[in-house]
């Protein structure tokens, strides 16, 4: 019997299969006016395909607590009611083809303001929509970024209000499960890195205090968060430095401590906080991170990273190295991917009534 299409049961929510989609950013929201943010046609038919296609839960892309959380002025944004309206027509598709809808709560931090990367991603001013980057500290990503504005106490308290806002919003829309963003170098991540987090108050030096926003993000979405619904958090597993960075140590011991804080799921990526790093990139290159997360703690891990076919993520599973897999550039390519491995697995998947006579 396969793996890859076993149910998942986590609180109260059952996901069909194992194959799931992460969050990718499609930089295709309104930019300015009363649909700043707000998912339109792209965003249906792009997680909707998906959906028919079999994937067992999607995670909507990174969608901003703020305005000033977006990467860039074409992200979605979910910190008002006009954004919660729009995306309830997503959730409900989703859910009528049997797929759990996900949303990833963000803030990008110092990556903020940025162009769309077919117009070269670089930063932007507010002749282009743009705005003042912030972050833990004023240390620029890179050479091509601006220094960001040091976050003050009290505007951190207030971003920790707006994730449980955005959590508010994101049960409204129809969303089951709601993941955290702290990985890729956006905000929670920069807080968790002494690479990026260069602060000598509470939230900077020690690994207690470097974890402290994260933690306290956490425990304020899952106040308000319902307790028969699942609470993920996305993390970098390291920085790809070899000293002076976030650790796979430091991952395996979070882990433990945000499984104590309620969180259900640790979706396990990697890199993103630090330029000119060598990744060394290979099929399922960060599979061995979310395996040591599983061997090493309580909690249930996703795999993420250039797993790419049926037989790949079979034995993912099989080995017992993650509970599930996240298929990204995969899924872009082939929306329907969930049905042609379970046709390669001989295993069975939901086909919707209208393709029953193509399958």
């Amino acid at each position: 019997m396969s793996s890859l299409f076993q149910p998942f049961d986590l609180r109260d929510v059952t996901v069909p299969n194992r194959v799931w989609m992460p969050p990718m950013c499609q930089y295709s929201a309104a930019p300015q006016g009363p649909a700043t943010g707000a998912p339109a046609d792209w965003h249906f038919a792009h997680y909707g395909a998906r959906a028919a296609g079999g994937t067992g839960l999607i995670v909507v892309e990174a969608t901003a607590v703020s305005p000033e959380g977006r990467i860039s002025p074409y992200d979605l944004g979910i910190w008002n009611d006009t954004q919660v309206e729009a995306f309830r027509g997503i959730t409900r598709f989703l859910a009528d083809q049997g797929t759990v809808p996900a949303v990833q709560l963000a803030h990008s931090g110092r990556k903020a303001s940025t162009d769309r990367p077919w117009k070269g991603g670089a930063p932007i001013g507010p002749d282009a929509h743009g705005w003042q980057p912030v972050a833990p500290s004023p240390v620029a990503f890179d050479d091509a970024h601006p220094v960001p504005g040091e976050l003050t106490v009290s505007q951190i308290q207030e971003i920790v209000g707006q994730f449980a806002d955005a959590a508010r919003r994101a049960l409204a829309a129809g969303f089951e499960i709601a993941e955290i963003h702290g990985a890729h170098g956006y905000l929670i991540n920069e807080f968790l890195s002494p690479h990026s987090n260069h602060r000598t108050d509470g939230y900077g030096g020690s690994y207690g205090n470097r974890t402290r926003f994260a933690l306290e993000v956490v425990d304020a979405v899952r106040e308000v968060w319902p307790d028969d619904k699942p609470l993920f958090f996305r993390i970098s597993a390291t920085d790809w430095l070899d000293n002076g960075g976030w650790s796979a140590d430091d991952t395996v011991r979070f882990a433990r401590e945000l499984h104590a804080h309620g969180v259900d799921l640790l979706d396990v990526s990697s890199g993103g906080n630090a330029s000119g790093v060598r990744i060394p990139l290979g099929p399922g290159y960060q599979v061995p991170f979310a395996a040591r997360v599983k061997a090493e703690s309580p909690m249930p891990v996703a795999a993420v990273g250039l797993i790419t076919d049926a037989e790949q993520a079979e034995k993912i599973l099989a080995n017992g190295e993650a509970d599930a897999v996240l298929l990204g550039r995969e899924l872009l390519r082939d929306p329907s991917w969930a049905r042609r491995a379970a046709r390669e697995l001989g295993a069975e998947v939901r086909v919707p009534e209208q393709y029953h006579r193509s399958v």
